[in-house]
């Protein structure tokens, strides 16, 4: 029997001859730690890692899931992971978006958050388009290269599920599993293109960060605490962990009753919408909120998340699909790289802000919001900070790509099987 916070070790019942390892809570910890030391030595060590801006999370994390793989498929081990904890981690990182953003910031940066939004629901519908394309070319029904678009990539491992479950329902027999598999292998594509795209700007263009991307009085989220901010002691860190606490706990209230209406939205986008409330009002709650600690969790429970879900990828069981999965991968890459570099980049501005928005576009599209602040993390550490680039990709990719995605994929299914 398996114990939490242990490692535990039992027959596989779904393969008597199998050992399963499961790790959870405390170790859970302790292995995304090292996998991230591990990243972060690789990193250090490899020059194309440091050249291409790669997250040291993904470094780690991948390696770790080909060592599970390999374990998996030579010595009949298997490694599986409880991800509580991981799952929360998200939920402290989106609060901490959202106690970053202040309404006279989002006011500021109204116009570039306008057009971003604009371009990321073009392109979910791009994204879309060629799914079904190579759905087609391949012979299968239209509706699976919605899993081969939208749903698996900007909508992410959630997402998938849910709209898998409803059309195997359908009839739709083996979607969910392919939605499973391309936001798998988004995740782990979305956080090795952002960096070289990045690379490829800067270098095209000369670009350098602006003098506003330093503002000390605007959060940076790439690791360089603001001069100003002063010493923290200990009543700003209980500060953060209670505002923290509250945008949970209230955030999973007003989703739970949302729910209750017949609303679905992410546990995340109300605990981000309660931590922009506590924020502009914190004069109101008596919390005065210091932004180096805020900046400081924002970074480890982001590291940390995608450390979990790198590492915890059983690649061995989409090898049966492996060809079609690397032709779909081939293609949404290609479509969004060329998106990102030749629309995004001239539409957000053709300066270093446009770049790091673009690199973090790359993530959002193919993976995740974290893994795009990921990927601008890894740029802005390394060529400067960019504020406006913190804004407006976090904003559009918490709040407003998964209820546009909604919309989207409800168009396609309404087309194709209308």
């Amino acid at each position: 029997m398996a114990l939490d916070c242990n490692f535990g070790f039992f027959k596989n019942p779904t393969n008597p001859t199998s050992m399963e390892v499961q790790i959870s809570g405390a170790n859970l910890i302790i292995a995304s730690v090292l996998v991230l030391y591990l990243g972060s030595y690789l990193t250090q060590k490899i020059a194309m890692l440091r050249r291409y801006n790669i997250p040291p999370a993904v470094t780690g994390g991948l390696l770790c899931s080909v060592f599970t793989a390999l374990c998996y498929s030579l010595l009949n081990v298997e490694y599986t992971f409880s991800l509580e904890i991981r799952d929360l981690l998200l939920l402290v990182f989106f609060s901490t978006v959202g106690l970053n953003a202040k309404f006279s910031q989002l006011a500021s940066g109204g116009k570039a958050l306008f057009k971003l939004l604009i371009l990321a629901s073009l392109f979910l519908v791009i994204q879309n388009v060629a799914g079904v394309i190579l759905a087609k070319i391949l012979g299968g029904d239209p509706l699976y290269g919605l899993f081969a678009g939208s749903v698996s990539f900007a909508g992410g491992h959630g997402t998938a599920i849910a709209w898998g479950t409803m059309m195997e329902e359908k009839g739709l027999q083996g979607a969910q599993m392919l939605g499973i598999a391309c936001a798998t292998f988004g995740l782990i594509a979305g956080g090795m293109v952002g960096g070289p795209v990045a690379r490829f700007l800067i270098q095209r263009h000369g670009l350098k960060p602006g003098e506003h991307a330093g503002d000390s009085n605007l959060p940076d989220q790439a690791g360089n605490e603001p001069a100003a901010l002063g010493k923290v002691i200990l009543k700003d860190k209980l500060n953060a962990l209670l505002a923290l606490a509250l945008c949970v706990q209230i955030g999973s209230q007003i989703n739970d009753l949302l729910q209750s209406t017949g609303l679905m939205l992410p546990g995340f986008l109300t605990a981000m919408f309660v931590g922009i409330i506590i924020s502009n009002f914190s004069n109101i709650f008596r919390i005065k909120l210091n932004k180096v600690v805020v900046d400081n969790i924002s970074e480890i429970s982001l590291q940390l998340f995608l450390s979990m879900s790198l590492m915890s990828l059983q690649l061995w069981t989409l090898f049966e699909a492996m060809t079609t999965l690397v032709v779909i991968i081939l293609l949404q890459v290609t479509v969004i790289t060329v998106f990102a570099v030749f629309i995004v980049f001239r539409v957000m501005g053709r300066d270093y802000d446009a770049c790091v928005i673009a690199s973090g576009f790359t993530g959002m599209g193919l993976g995740a919001t974290p893994v795009a602040i990921a990927n601008m993390s890894a740029v802005t550490a390394k060529h400067g900070p960019s504020v406006q680039a913190f804004l407006v990709v976090p904003l559009v990719g918490a709040f407003f790509v998964d209820i546009t995605n909604a919309f989207v994929i409800q168009f396609f299914l309404n087309y194709f099987a209308g």
